[in-house]
């Protein structure tokens, strides 16, 4: 059977604060409680800087069992070198700490910028690099720089398979032969909805959906509206059972899609009006997946 897990991007927003955490909860029980509101999180610091093998092994520990984390790569992969020599990068990134998610590691997500075009042959090379499991990936961390070697830096906590995901916001990817690579590959293509901003697609490409929800009519800002979110539920019950919807937005032909159910993962990213975690709430809600959550948003909580 395929799983579902809705969520939020990233937890530690200050606005937040008395509106989804309630009055009085501390800081650093911020990710306990949140996690125990909502199935997944996505890690976003990662983005921005390497992290530790410490503090993700904090943030396993202070979540629940059955919970999952997609982590995003380092832009410095994607934004700054834009997969030219990339190899010591991507053994740091493995080295910084998310083997240390064990079990709670779902997808990693691979986000690219607007300026970025498809080159066929740079984007193959990336994806044949791609460790397919655990073990691969800390096999690839030991590769890292030698400032990267510490405590925890090539421990994978069992094996398992890996995940990857590609979000892409330039026009070149509209195209037959970039889903094909991608199911080549067995790597999602993030559904995007950015308000009508960038790509929008829906093309299958592996055993798994992988959503990004930033706003439904201001990028980062708007919150969903029930019938958006009902919509939402209908199309995310479609995919998990291996089924495409009739009226998808494809660049690929309907015919090659990867069959069978599929696990979906979804993240809300419309934060700066504080709705995200309301509409990942609301969401779980209507595909009846938020009767074992322990936190309900704004109410108190004791740990």
């Amino acid at each position: 059977m395929s799983e579902i897990h809705i969520g939020i991007s990233g937890w530690r927003y200050a606005p937040w604060r008395k509106q989804f955490y309630p009055e009085g909860l501390i800081q650093a029980k911020e990710l306990a409680f949140a996690s125990r509101a909502v199935s997944s999180i996505e890690i976003n610091g990662s983005f921005y800087a390497l992290q530790t093998p410490q503090r993700y092994a904090e943030w396993r520990d202070d979540t629940p069992d059955g919970f999952v984390f997609a982590v995003k790569a380092p832009r410095y992969i994607t934004h700054v070198r834009r997969l030219k020599e990339i190899a010591e990068p991507l053994a740091n990134f493995f080295a910084s700490g998310p083997l240390q998610l064990g079990d709670k590691l779902g997808p990693i997500l691979w986000q690219f910028p607007p300026s970025m075009t498809f080159d066929p042959q740079r984007f193959a090379d990336f994806f044949e690099r791609l460790p397919q499991d655990r073990h691969a990936a800390t096999q690839c961390a030991r590769q890292c720089s030698t400032r990267m070697n510490k405590d925890g830096a090539f421990h994978s906590h069992g094996n398992g398979p890996l995940r990857h995901a590609v979000e892409i916001r330039n026009e070149s990817f509209r195209n037959a032969e970039f889903i094909d690579l991608l199911r080549k590959h067995g790597v999602a293509l993030v559904v995007a909805d950015t308000a009508g901003k960038w790509p929008y697609l829906e093309d299958l490409t592996a055993d798994f959906l992988y959503l990004r929800l930033h706003g439904d009519a201001e990028l980062y800002a708007s919150g969903y509206t029930e019938s958006a979110l009902q919509r939402w539920a209908q199309r995310i019950r479609t995919w998990s059972r291996g089924q495409q919807p009739a009226d998808a937005q494809l660049a690929g032909a309907r015919k090659d899609a990867v069959k069978g159910a599929k696990d979906v993962y979804c993240y809300f990213d419309n934060d700066l009006k504080v709705r995200a975690p309301f509409d990942a709430r609301d969401l779980l809600e209507r595909l009846k997946l938020a009767g074992g959550l322990e936190t309900v948003p704004g109410e108190r909580w004791e740990i």
